[in-house]
């Protein structure tokens, strides 16, 4: 457990002027937008205040490294994943990279507060990290007690990805809160074939669905890699519905629920949206086929797969049987892999968003080429996950010897 009280947590660097200034001397170009962003080169002009101006800034990424000396001395992070820009009021704030993001969320910190000054001589830097407050409705509570079923492996799940980083009264509150969720859940999945197609509308909101359709118009196939995330059914469904070109082109890859009864009934609703579904065991060549002709396969990529379709790499920090298929797909089709997630949000609407495409990782073994990308693609979820860790399905055993 973490021995720093949550709510106490304070960075302060201090750094030469001098020593930036040589620092600065010294760096070609691209290394020199490497550590400053474009942002706090423009912020910082080109006058006589520049360096002092740079120093200051250096000092805050330092800060806000000390955070999290653990992630540091590994190398999860590293200084230039902070950068400092300027609100409309003209107050310093400080914008994260993907992977510091994920390692705030993984802290539960919603901000990093920052400060700056500088003499003559040296520049200094205050970070204070702003702790994110886990609220748990009173059914999350009774249901964490009244529902026994599997809470031990949702316990033991929780503290696997963020034992080393929230204390125990934590924990128990996401794990609360994720009951509070999976009833919220329970009454939407009735509720959803209730409701008026206005009301289904009106209930989501796609956030960045320029991201696919830019990639969709290069004119190869989609794998939308994706998880349990949210409520998926009203997301998936209610969401992509709304962009009729999408229609015919979607197939579902999932493996088939137990009871059958309700398979098919998720089966008839996904089909009577206009989305295919496909199963994970045997269906590479359907697959295959179908991104030839620009079809989007959606790939839930959160769950254990067996030794036969698997490959092990890590998920949070522990080796986790994952699927090999998406990794053997991008490298034989081409097709760009984006993934995607959805929440629910406080007022009980939806938000499915869509991310920026992952990059291709080559190499000249196939072997470590499927290892390398599959890893990134976790890598991906792992960071979607923690955006609102409450909301994904810690029942699951993820993780299996």
């Amino acid at each position: 457990m973490p021995d720093t009280p949550p709510n106490s947590r304070c960075g302060i660097d201090s750094v030469e002027i001098s020593r930036v200034e040589k620092l600065i001397a010294g760096l070609p170009s691209e290394d020199l937008v490497k550590l400053f962003s474009e942002q706090e080169l423009a912020d910082a002009g080109t006058a006589a205040g520049r360096t002092a101006s740079l120093a200051a800034r250096f000092a805050a990424k330092e800060a806000c490294c000390k955070l999290f000396p653990r992630e540091t001395t590994l190398g999860l992070i590293e200084p230039w994943d902070f950068s400092v820009r300027r609100d409309a009021y003209g107050a310093p704030q400080i914008v994260t990279s993907p992977e510091a993001q994920a390692v705030l969320d993984r802290h539960r910190i919603g901000a990093i507060r920052i400060s700056l000054t500088h003499t003559d001589t040296s520049a200094s830097a205050v970070a204070m990290a702003e702790m994110r407050k886990t609220d748990v409705p009173w059914f999350g509570k009774l249901f964490y007690h009244l529902l026994p079923y599997r809470r031990g492996l949702v316990m033991e799940n929780f503290r696997r990805v963020f034992g080393e980083t929230l204390p125990e009264d934590e924990i128990l509150r996401l794990a609360q809160a994720y009951y509070a969720h999976y009833i919220r859940f329970l009454k939407e999945f009735i509720c959803l074939p209730l409701m008026s197609a206005k009301k289904r509308k009106s209930c989501i909101r796609i956030e960045n669905i320029e991201s696919p359709l830019r990639a969709h118009e290069k004119g190869k196939g989609l794998i939308f890699l994706t998880g349990h995330f949210g409520n998926w059914e009203v997301a998936t469904v209610t969401g992509i519905a709304q962009f009729p070109r999408f229609k015919g082109l979607l197939h579902f890859v999932r493996r088939p629920l137990n009871p059958e009864w309700l398979n098919q009934f998720i089966t008839r609703r996904f089909r009577r949206a206009g989305f295919g579904t496909i199963g994970k065991r045997g269906s590479l060549d359907t697959i295959l086929n179908l991104l030839e002709t620009g079809a989007i396969i959606v790939y839930v990529f959160d769950q254990h797969a067996g030794i036969s379709d698997s490959i092990m790499v890590d998920f949070f920090g522990h080796p986790a049987g994952t699927f090999k298929s998406p990794a053997l797909l991008a490298m034989s089709t081409g097709a760009t892999v984006i993934p995607a997630s959805s929440w629910r949000e406080p007022d009980g609407t939806h938000v499915l968003r869509f991310e920026e495409p992952l990059p291709l990782i080559e190499h000249d073994n196939v072997g470590e080429a499927i290892r390398l990308n599959t890893r990134a693609y976790n890598a991906a979820l792992e960071r979607l996950l923690l955006r609102h860790p409450e909301q994904w399905i810690w029942m699951h055993r993820r993780w299996k010897d």
